[in-house]
């Protein structure tokens, strides 16, 4: 990695810093992602204390090198939604602002991964009915992840919703560890 900081620092535009602060600010939660066992943890469970202040610091600067100029790239948008996700208060206005920003990334350049993303902020912002109707628009029905984000949607909805789901992504997912996952949460 210390090849290619030499190589973004070396050229400083705004494209190549917002790439930079995206670089500081995902791994700034690693910790955090899983338990101790590898099993991953939602991020509404996720513990605060273990994300990396000093790679949220790090990230911030380069964060506001990016906004010069008036061309927008994906790495800018990506990176302002792991900068809102980094702020560990749940807000409506964290969750407004990357609703926003997946908004502007569908936009700019549409990847089914990136509206199941938004999907999630959107039920932040507009509750689950709203974003389940949203979800379903999607066409991931073979993605573990897709129904994994509907079971957790219809939870304290419809529980045979809920379950039919988790059920799905349990059986779509590739990885001991996720399998395992799903498991437990379609218990």
């Amino acid at each position: 990695m210390s090849l290619l900081l030499l190589f973004i620092r070396s050229y400083n535009i705004p494209e190549a810093n917002a790439l930079m602060a995206l670089f500081c600010f995902h791994p700034s939660r690693f910790e955090a992602r899983e338990d101790e066992f590898g099993n991953a943890i939602l991020y509404e469970d996720l513990d605060t204390s273990k994300w990396s202040e000093d790679l949220i610091s790090k990230g911030e600067p380069y964060l506001r090198k990016s906004a010069v100029g008036a061309e927008i790239s994906k790495y800018h948008i990506e990176a302002s939604i792991a900068f809102w996700r980094t702020h560990p208060r749940e807000s409506v206005e964290k969750w407004e602002n990357i609703l926003q920003m997946y908004n502007h990334l569908l936009q700019l350049e549409y990847s089914p991964a990136a509206a199941l993303n938004r999907t999630y902020a959107l039920s932040k912002v507009k509750g689950k009915e709203k974003a389940i109707s949203e979800a379903l628009k999607i066409d991931l029905n073979e993605n573990h992840l897709y129904h994994s984000l509907l079971g957790e949607l219809y939870r304290g909805i419809d529980f045979n919703r809920q379950l039919k789901h988790l059920k799905l992504a349990l059986s779509l997912a590739k990885l001991k560890v996720k399998r395992n996952f799903w498991k437990r949460r379609s218990r």
